[in-house]
């Protein structure tokens, strides 16, 4: 909103200062500071009303060391992180964006669906929660809406690259322009409807999807929305149930989600911009620049619950807040053509499901051969094992950590890479 708002001061009456908020860089930065105060300031209060409230958390007896401890302690702290990234976003961002509109419904469904399955938690005292199929159907509904909006909204577009490109002499001229979003010939002003993605480490690394289907002869794009959507819907779902498989200790889901956040801000920026593009030779998506200043607020949010959420946590984020973090994730990186990085980006997520998915499998197989069922794992998910060998939990959160960050620097450098 106060883009608008500081839009019209600027053309209108020329007020000093307001042409900084055509620059996203300064909303970013905006976005960053915005979130971070409202989850610190607001988050302390709301972790108060959850307290008098009891909305506390349930625990499971898994005969971890520590867990009688954390018997009562706040959930549905995820309304913390949702409120810190949407108010920012809603205060900052071009809002008739369609990348801005979409990561709202996203950020909006999956909270909500979160909220739901932790209100019957906590207030119905039924500690499965929402059904697992409720869930899953509730995310191939997002599915079908972020797959559907890809390939036919008209401004969901790519641009090819111009056969004339401009001189690396007029590059600085050009930079300035592209906070703002303006177009240059170094890329063709020709918009393209493409289901076009990114694979790591190869020269030439976009992909189309549609390409799949070439085996049906002629016009075979016009039936890419039968692989193109089975794909989105599996990677938000994947991504999603991830995110909420890690959140089992204090603070790892959050810090692993503010360094995902930190790095989908860097390849958005880039990929929504055109001299950066040109020079990193990597797929041009005019207006996801936007995307930044709502990945700015995502980070402030995930760092101030952090402030709540580190060891010894003082409140959960809950499904309202994991849910939507995974989904948030997929989306973003879906939007700007970048969902095959995540099984390296989201390693941490990507290890801790295959984890659940190894010892049910195991489990089931022994227990069928055997008689008795065997494990691979002394607990999953993998934080939990960790926490069965006796290590810490800050020392488990702090070593994956460490992980999500080198996972998130190689991430990057698959821009140049290949």
């Amino acid at each position: 909103m106060f883009y608008y708002l500081f839009d019209f001061l600027d053309k209108h009456y020329e007020v000093p200062g307001t042409g900084a908020f055509q620059y996203i860089s300064t909303r970013v930065g905006l976005a960053i500071i915005t979130s971070l105060i409202i989850s610190m300031i607001f988050g302390k209060k709301l972790i108060k009303i959850l307290r008098n409230k009891q909305v506390g958390e349930s625990i499971r007896d898994l005969g971890l060391p520590g867990q009688n401890q954390k018997e009562g302690t706040p959930t549905m702290g995820g309304l913390i992180i949702l409120g810190s990234m949407v108010a920012p976003t809603l205060l900052f961002a071009k809002l008739h964006n369609i990348y801005i509109i979409l990561i709202l419904v996203t950020t909006i469904w999956l909270g909500f669906l979160g909220f739901v399955d932790d209100y019957i938690k906590v207030f119905k005292k039924n500690k499965k929660g929402l059904s697992g199929s409720m869930k899953i159907l509730g995310q191939i509904f997002l599915g079908l809406i972020v797959g559907l909006t890809m390939l036919y909204h008209k401004d969901i577009v790519i641009r090819e690259k111009a056969t004339t490109r401009t001189s690396y002499l007029n590059a600085e001229s050009v930079f300035k322009s592209q906070e703002t979003s303006n177009s240059t010939n170094l890329y063709s002003k020709e918009k393209i409807k493409s289901t076009k993605t990114t694979i790591p480490f190869i020269k030439n690394n976009e992909f189309e999807y549609s390409k799949i289907l070439s085996f049906l002869g002629g016009n075979y794009e016009k039936w890419t929305f039968l692989i193109f959507i089975p794909i989105i819907i599996i990677i938000v779902s994947a991504v999603s149930n991830g995110a909420n498989i890690t959140d089992g200790i204090d603070g790892l889901a959050t810090g692993t989600s503010a360094i995902i956040g930190v790095t989908l801000g860097i390849l958005a920026y880039v990929s929504g911009n055109v001299v950066f593009a040109n020079y990193l030779d990597i797929m041009y998506i005019p207006d996801t620049g936007e995307l930044t200043i709502f990945i700015g607020a995502f980070v402030g949010a995930c760092i101030g619950f952090l402030w709540y959420n580190s060891f010894p946590a003082q409140v959960f984020m809950g499904d309202t807040g994991s849910l939507a973090i995974g989904g948030i994730i997929a989306v973003f990186a879906i939007m700007i053509r970048k969902e095959l990085l995540i099984p390296i980006l989201c390693g941490i997520f990507l290890v801790e499901n295959l984890s659940v998915i190894m010892q049910v499998s195991y489990f089931k197989y022994t227990k069928k051969k055997y008689g008795e069922g065997r494990r691979i794992f002394k607990m999953s998910p993998l934080h939990h094992h960790y926490q069965k060998l006796g290590y810490h939990e800050s020392k488990i959160v702090m070593r994956f950590i460490i992980i999500g960050i080198m996972l998130a620097v190689v991430t990057v450098l698959t821009l140049k890479a290949r």
